[in-house]
């Protein structure tokens, strides 16, 4: 069957528009509008299945072709306002009587209507809304609803109380219908049409203004009456969990880092100094009694502000800068290898506060810079870190693994690092080594030479050039000693003889020697070896 414009196509089944042969008069293009502004109202109020939508598109087209797209556009235009204004007459009629779901009720209609409305005039938003640069039809109806619906006073009023009541309760422990904020809040980022203006300023500043607020006044009243650093630290982790959630489930994720940065300025940098030092429970406190996971879950909550670890590296540097201190007063004169061991303990104590700081950078070089200060506050450190190594090197490590013997001596490596006079403990290691040889109080070779390492490690090889070369006489004295016993196998000696030969330079000299007098029988053996090596 024709149409007076358009016929289906036998091959495609699509609809292809033909021109009209003359211009339509006037009382026709007032009757086909007036079809068209019927059909919208009755699409408007949920009427529309007897409705044709293709021939309401054809008359739609028939306008627009015929230069009528004024009259369409703002005919269709005066239409949805003239049903805006109801809707917001009703609205308000029902502001006491579940108002939030009455007007998510009307904007969800309006948002099936309005992609209905836009499909019959999709040729008017092709043709004269983009010859016209206007809005087109499906904007034009979102702009109509915040315009006349949202933002009417007294229903923007209401929406803002509501929606910030319904949060307050929820925050107070009240179970509240989610889903209606959510709904609310999804309309007011829709109606932005590509922006958030209307979903900020109706609804996330004052929001925001709510929450610091209502986070300011709670936090004050429970430090007042909790004066417990662990329980405010948990009630903050618990509040931004909460808040968190409250974006998930029913705001636009774009509140999500404005809220939490809201938290962070009223929960923690408004009240950083007081729960880093809170007494009998602030951070002092949890350094004393060694609570780590404590720790822990504070430097979780007070990182989250740029402040929050220089607070607590402060704290925890004077904490460790006392405790090094008095290790250096009580044992830092008297007692060389306790006032080492107090050092290693602390310094081990340090490790366990790192690894509950993460191993942050900021908290490391703070504890770094701290025992180098205490440490080199005592002349004696250099002379009794080398008199520890000694300790252990001469007397062994009976029961211990190689493990935890290397452990030690990463340890005691630890603080030479922190030595600013390292020739002095070279110096030192010198001597005691020298005696460790000379003396033949080594214990084991392998440990001697795995201290070396480390130290050479440290500070090259330079630095340890002597104490290898000193091990190097060693071991050319055993050769040639294994040397002379073979030649003297026939005339056997009359006392045990064991000569060490020692490059000039590498050892400790003595200022001045001792003239001693030897025995015959040790010149004789002494002159016997000589021969044998000249």
């Amino acid at each position: 069957m024709a149409s007076s414009g358009a016929r289906h196509s036998e091959s495609g089944g699509k609809m292809r528009i033909k021109s009209f042969p003359v211009s339509l008069n006037e009382q026709h293009i007032n009757q086909t509008w007036e079809k068209l502004r019927k059909a919208i109202l009755e699409i408007q109020k949920m009427n529309n299945s007897g409705l044709s939508f293709e021939e309401l598109y054809r008359n739609a087209y028939t306008l627009v072709l015929q230069k009528h797209g004024d009259l369409l556009y703002n005919g269709t235009k005066q239409v949805v306002m003239q049903h805006m204004i109801r809707i917001r007459d009703s609205v308000v009629e029902n502001l006491n009587n579940k108002f939030l779901s009455y007007l998510n009720s009307c904007w969800k209609d309006h948002q099936t209507a309005m992609p209905m409305i836009r499909d019959i005039l999709l040729y008017m938003d092709r043709i004269y809304v983009t010859q016209k640069k206007l809005d087109n039809v499906y904007k034009m109806g979102m702009v109509m609803f915040c315009q006349y619906v949202v933002r009417y006073t007294v229903i923007r009023d209401n929406l803002q109380k509501t929606l910030l009541d319904m949060v307050k309760r929820e925050r107070q422990g009240e179970v509240i219908f989610r889903q209606q904020i959510r709904d609310a809040c999804q309309m007011l980022v829709q109606l932005g049409v590509g922006s958030l203006d209307v979903y900020e300023e109706d609804f996330e500043q004052p929001f925001l203004r709510q929450t610091r607020d209502f986070y300011r006044a709670e936090s004050e009243a429970f430090l007042a009456k909790n004066p417990s650093a662990i329980l405010y630290i948990n009630k903050v982790e618990h509040r931004i969990e909460e808040e968190v959630s409250r974006v998930y489930h029913y705001l636009d994720p774009s509140t999500g880092p404005k809220l939490v940065e809201v938290l962070e300025q009223e929960l923690i940098s408004r009240h950083i100094h007081t729960i880093v030092n809170m007494e009998n429970s602030g951070l002092t406190y949890l350094l004393a009694n060694e609570l780590y996971d404590d720790i822990k879950n504070m430097h979780n909550v007070l990182s989250r502000v740029p402040e929050g670890p220089k607070a607590m590296s402060q704290c925890i540097s004077n904490f460790i800068r006392e405790r090094g201190q008095n290790i250096v007063r009580d044992t830092g004169s008297t007692n060389p290898l306790q006032y080492i061991q107090d050092l290693l303990q602390l310094r081990s104590r340090s490790d366990d506060i790192l690894k509950a700081l993460n191993q942050q950078t900021i908290f490391r070089n703070q504890l770094n810079s701290d025992f180098e200060f205490f440490i080199n506050k005592n002349p004696k450190s250099a002379e009794f870190l080398s008199l520890f190594i000694d300790e252990k090197l001469r007397r062994g490590f009976k029961g211990m693994s190689d493990h935890d013997v290397d452990t030690v001596f990463d340890q005691c490596t630890v603080l030479f690092r922190y030595l600013q006079e390292k020739d002095i403990f070279e110096r030192y290691y010198k001597q005691h080594l020298a005696k460790r040889l000379l003396l033949s109080k080594c214990q084991s070779d392998d440990q001697e030479k795995s201290m070396i390492a480390k130290l050479m490690a440290e500070c090259g090889g330079v630095f340890t050039s002597k104490l290898e070369g000193m091990f190097k006489d060693m071991t050319v004295s055993k050769t040639l000693m294994e040397e002379f016993m073979q030649t003297v196998t026939g005339s056997p000696l009359n006392l045990d003889l064991y000569v060490r030969v020692l490059t000039i330079g590498l050892w400790p000299t003595q200022t001045t020697s001792p003239r001693v007098s030897l025995p015959s029988d040790a010149v004789d053996a002494f002159n016997a070896y000589s021969k044998l090596r000249c």
